[in-house]
């Protein structure tokens, strides 16, 4: 019955205000006012008849429905909450899996670092989202598979690769500088970009290809300490022509406009604007370099569905892609959607270090490790809490001293509860103490009891709403319930231990499992 009552309650309801009535059944902020409440009453202007209605009709895991104002709360009966730790438990670490996306078949494309630049926290942001939006989509029953796409050609790789030709100790920095300061240098640097498409010079093409590898292999070390495996990783390089190809096979959507190749995307939807897709000297923009990634992707990967995650700053551009994406593959357009996120700023409003450079993913995540005893799993856990508490089209400021912090809003707050659960259930095993579900031993209805079963109607709501922080959101409540629990009762030695026992063996599934799709860790010791 868990994850299925509120849809019970749902269509009881209908039955009585009629199938078209709009109304919503969902949990009081406060728990006085029930474990579900309804605005039908209000809605239909018949609170009273719906109250007896619903007393008459009620299913048996209601233990009693109240009129409150006009809203009709339902209380759920002590046997429904022994049953859900019942079956909690017995679902493990399948709880809170669901078939809401069974069939479906989704490509989620995130991080998307470019090699000869650094991994910096952008990436970090995007990376923590994307991992997190997987893993719910997989928790709803459908097939994900992880996309990377970089930009492993393009003026920022020119720039690199000077860089790399002077012997500069940051090449990128370097080229980046002298490309703004000098004139003869940028246009070196455009020969050199020039050199990287066709692979004309044997030199910078070795320097490139060692380049590029040095930056993929260290990418690589980062996504194995974020929990990031992916399945299919795409390039600009292979995407470049391929794009271009689309773009000239098109020339009614796409139209030369001073030697270039532009979409008039106003033509089309008046709030969007032109954009070239292929550059007076030939070479296509990252537009149709998109445009032949969209291609690839679905070649490689048929899909159902595609999400892709990249930072607010490219959302008015990606809603040209997609309107030229509509003319071009319409099917394809139907299927992506598109996941813009916010900033990750500090309080001081800086985003940069001192020295005026970008901080780098691996600078966070140690200065992070240094607030928490050199552990790499609570930093983590801490980095990514941060990202994923707020809804993900915003800017986050991340406050180091919170997110470390062993109370309130954090993930190390998670963390710690978790691993109390766990040095509980432990202490029990080794007095002997074993787990009883039977609601005659303990007729007590606790808080944290009331927020267990919910989990499995929380995974849905995130999907559908990339929306992660639902279920941060949730832990947060779920944990704090759980050390209110733990501070007033005792749970070994105490009265009803094998009950108190089965909540914490609950909690303790249900703050895992959630952890584990949010991509947090779970230590079982801290």
């Amino acid at each position: 019955m868990i994850g299925r009552m509120k849809q019970t309650l749902t269509e009881l309801i209908k039955t009585f205000v009629g199938g078209n009535a709009r109304f919503t059944v969902e949990h009081p902020t406060n728990l006085e006012f029930g474990d579900y409440s309804t605005n039908a009453g209000i809605v239909s202007k018949k609170s009273d008849e719906l109250l007896e209605f619903l007393n008459k009709n009620k299913p048996e895991e209601v233990e009693r429905v109240e009129n409150k104002n006009g809203f009709i709360n339902f209380y759920l009966s002590k046997k429904f909450f022994s049953d859900s730790l019942k079956e909690i438990i017995k679902a493990g670490d399948d709880f809170g899996r669901g078939e809401s996306g069974k069939g479906s078949k989704v490509m989620v494309e995130y991080t998307d670092p470019n090699p000869f630049k650094e991994f910096h926290i952008g990436h970090l942001m995007s990376n923590t989202i994307g991992e997190a939006v997987s893993r719910i989509i997989q928790w709803n029953g459908a097939e994900v598979k992880r996309a990377n796409y970089q930009g492993d050609v393009g003026m920022h790789v020119a720039k690199a690769v000077w860089g790399m030709l002077h012997e500069k100790k940051d090449p990128y920095v370097a080229g980046e500088k002298a490309y703004e300061d000098d004139e003869n240098v940028k246009f070196e640097i455009q020969e050199i970009n020039r050199k990287i498409y066709d692979k004309s010079d044997e030199n910078i093409n070795k320097l490139y290809e060692d380049g590029r590898k040095k930056s993929l292999e260290k990418f690589e070390e980062i996504y194995k300490r974020l929990g990031t495996k992916f399945d299919y990783y795409f390039f600009e390089s292979e995407t470049a022509e391929l794009g271009k190809k689309i773009v000239l096979d098109n020339p009614g959507t796409f139209v030369e406009s001073q030697g270039a190749v532009v979409f008039n995307a106003g033509d089309h939807d008046k709030s969007l604007h032109t954009r070239v897709f292929i550059n007076s000297e030939g070479i296509p923009t990252y537009e149709a370099k998109e445009l032949g990634l969209a291609k690839i992707k679905y070649d490689k990967y048929p899909y159902t569905f595609s999400v892709v995650i990249t930072g607010n700053e490219v959302k008015d551009y990606f809603r040209v892609l997609l309107q030229a994406m509509k003319l071009v593959f319409p099917d394809l357009a139907s299927k992506t959607h598109h996941l813009p996120h916010g900033m990750l700023r500090l309080p001081s409003g800086k985003m940069s270090s001192r020295t005026g450079e970008v901080i780098t993913a691996e600078s966070m995540i140690e200065e992070v490790k240094g607030k928490v005893k050199d552990d790499e799993n609570v930093a983590i856990g801490a980095l990514k809490y941060s990202i994923l508490k707020q809804g993900v089209g915003g800017d986050i400021v991340f406050d180091i001293n919170q997110s470390v912090s062993t109370e309130g809003d954090s993930g190390v707050y998670l963390q710690y509860a978790h691993a109390r659960a766990n040095s509980l259930i432990e202490k029990a095993e080794a007095q002997g103490v074993s787990i009883n579900t039977d609601s005659q031993e303990d007729s007590l209805v606790r808080e944290v009891e009331r927020f267990l079963y919910r989990f499995p109607e929380i995974i849905p709501r995130a999907m559908d709403d990339f929306a992660p922080n639902y279920i941060a959101t949730y832990l947060i409540e779920l944990a704090s319930s759980f050390n209110n629990f733990y501070a007033h009762e005792q749970v070994i030695g105490g009265e009803n231990s094998g009950y108190k026992l089965a909540i914490v063996r609950a909690f303790k599934t249900v703050m895992k499992n959630g952890l584990t799709v949010l991509g947090i860790p779970a230590p079982e010791r801290m």
